[in-house]
């Protein structure tokens, strides 16, 4: 059996995040889905696996569905396949932050920076001015990153404001292009950076999943794998899944 994966996010104001919870982690197990789901006041983050059917009707539910009551109507949402169950069970949980970063100033749904499809996406950091930065933690950056792209070195994204006040300077570097494995860690550091008073932030719309899905092999500026965390551990350009020993190893 092939099973179908939703990877997806919003920064949305969800004050009932709370008693979202239960009707949420109910309809997901009535589809027999696994997974995480992550649920804050900011929002709604998660991966969910399962039959495409079912995957489908989470999809439509979240989107227009009465349980969030349309305020999911901008989710990024991207789909990929796994030959195996890729999680061992399902889980809904409640935080602070969807994603932690730790700075209140990093609010998404008041600023973020610009986004660049996929197809714009080379152009972009070909530009010699532009400071290509991934934001993801070191384990990630070593199994795969972009030709030219700063490595910060943070073992977790909440790391990431102090790289950014140690190396990063608004006067002197002017125009940053920033990518992640899905794009939601980039809507908080773009927001902290803008917050910071820098002016020309670009950020991969639909993150490494979206260009490895849409550029094609031939003309990809990618290089290496993009770490996944589920079972899956690494997929490729096509979203393909990798090697897992192999992925491993590296």
């Amino acid at each position: 059996m092939i099973y179908k994966v939703a990877a997806f996010y919003q920064f949305a104001a969800l004050p009932d995040y709370r008693e979202l919870r239960e009707p949420l982690r109910a309809f997901c197990a009535s589809l027999g889905l696994k997974g995480s789901v992550l649920l804050a006041q900011e929002g709604i983050n998660g991966t969910l696996a399962g039959p495409p059917e079912a995957i489908d009707a989470l999809a439509r539910e979240l989107a227009h569905g009465d349980l969030f009551g349309g305020r999911l109507d901008n989710l990024e949402l991207k789909f990929s396949t796994a030959e195996a169950m890729p999680f061992g069970r399902l889980k809904v949980r409640l935080k602070k932050e969807i994603v932690t970063l730790g700075d209140a100033a990093a609010d998404p749904t008041r600023q973020v920076g610009t986004y660049v499809d996929a197809s714009e996406w080379n152009a972009l950091i070909s530009a010699p001015d532009t400071l290509l930065l991934d934001t993801r933690n070191a384990f990630e950056v070593a199994m795969g990153t972009f030709e030219g792209a700063v490595d910060p070195e943070i073992r977790s994204f909440g790391q990431f404001k102090d790289f950014a006040a140690e190396r990063l300077d608004p006067a002197r570097h002017r125009r940053i292009a920033m990518f992640c494995t899905g794009g939601i860690r980039c809507e908080k550091a773009s927001a902290h950076l803008l917050a910071r008073g820098f002016t020309e932030v670009y950020h991969l719309k639909g993150g490494i999943l979206r260009y490895l899905e849409e550029v094609p092999e031939a003309q990809s500026r990618w290089r290496g794998e993009c770490f996944v965390f589920d079972e899956r551990v690494a997929l490729g350009h096509g979203l393909r899944e990798q090697n897992k020993d192999a992925a491993r190893d590296e």
